[in-house]
C-alpha cells in the first residue's frame, strides 16, 4: 500500500466511524455504556469488560495521589465514562474529545444528571489526529479498535507529543484466537455489522511510545466474554 492508499483508507475509514457513532452506533453503544436492561448477553459483557478497564485506571490514578492539580486529555471519551469520574475525584482540568458529536452531547447530559461540575471540563468534538495541547496525563480507552497497526502506532506517537507525563492507552491486542473470531465475524455481513475493528500486536504499541520516551510502567489484560482489552500505562523516561 502507499502513502497516498494509506492516507486515503484513513480518511475513508474516519469518516465511516464518525457516521456510526453519531447514527446507529451511538444508540447501541449508549445502551452498553449505562444501565439499560435493553443488551444482549454479548452487550452486558461488553458493558462489564469495559468497566473492568476504566475501574483500572482510575485505581492507577489515585495511586499516584492528590489529583486535584492535574489537568488530563480523555481522547475519544465517548459517553464520560473516564471523564466524569475524573471531575467528581477533583481533577484540575478534563479535556473530553470525541469524533461524535453525539456522544459529547451525552457526556454532558449525563455530567448534569450527576450533578457534576462541568466547568472544569472542556468539551471538543475532534480525532485523534487534530487533538492538541498539553496535559499531565493522557488517556485513550479502546479507541485503537478503530486503526490498524501501522496507524494506532501514529496515534501512540501523537498522543506521547501532548503528554507531560503519563499516557494511558488500551486497545484489542491480536491474538491467534482472536484473529480467528474476526474472520469469521467477516463472514456475516449485515444490518448488525459495525466498523472495522482492528487487533493489534501490543509490541509494536509499546514500540512507538518508547520512541517518543515513554517507558512502560503498569500492563494489565482484561477479559470477559467477547472483551478483550490490553491495559496499558507509560510515563515520560527520565533524562540524564
Amino acid at each position: 500500500m502507499t502513502n497516498e492508499d494509506f492516507k486515503n483508507q484513513k480518511a475513508a475509514e474516519k469518516t465511516e466511524v464518525e457516521q456510526y457513532f453519531n447514527g446507529m452506533g451511538f444508540d447501541r453503544w449508549n445502551r452498553i455504556y449505562s444501565e439499560s436492561n435493553e443488551v444482549n448477553k454479548v452487550q452486558r459483557n461488553i458493558r462489564i469488560g469495559h468497566q473492568k478497564t476504566v475501574n483500572d485506571v482510575l485505581s492507577w490514578i489515585q495511586e499516584s495521589g492528590n489529583i486535584q492539580n492535574l489537568s488530563f486529555c480523555d481522547a475519544g471519551c465517548g459517553v464520560g465514562s473516564v471523564s466524569l469520574p475524573l471531575a467528581s475525584l477533583g481533577a484540575k482540568s478534563i479535556v473530553a474529545s470525541d469524533i461524535s458529536e453525539a456522544m459529547i452531547e451525552e457526556t454532558k447530559k449525563r455530567a448534569n444528571s450527576n450533578d457534576i461540575d462541568i466547568n472544569k471540563i472542556s468539551f471538543i468534538k475532534s480525532d485523534l489526529e487534530s487533538l492538541e495541547g498539553s496535559f499531565h496525563t493522557v488517556i485513550c480507552l479502546d479507541v485503537f479498535i478503530h486503526y490498524p497497526q501501522k496507524a494506532a502506532e501514529e496515534m501512540v506517537r501523537h498522543l506521547c507529543v501532548l503528554t507531560e507525563e503519563r499516557l494511558i492507552v488500551s486497545f484489542a491486542p491480536y491474538t491467534p484466537f482472536l484473529a480467528l473470531l474476526k474472520k469469521v465475524g467477516q463472514l456475516f455481513p449485515g444490518p448488525s455489522k459495525t466498523t472495522r475493528a482492528y487487533t493489534l500486536r501490543k509490541q509494536g504499541i509499546i514500540k512507538a511510545a518508547n520512541e517518543s520516551g515513554f517507558t512502560l510502567t503498569k500492563n494489565k489484560l482484561n477479559q470477559a466474554p467477547f472483551y478483550f482489552s490490553q491495559l496499558l500505562e507509560f510515563k515520560k523516561t527520565p533524562q540524564g
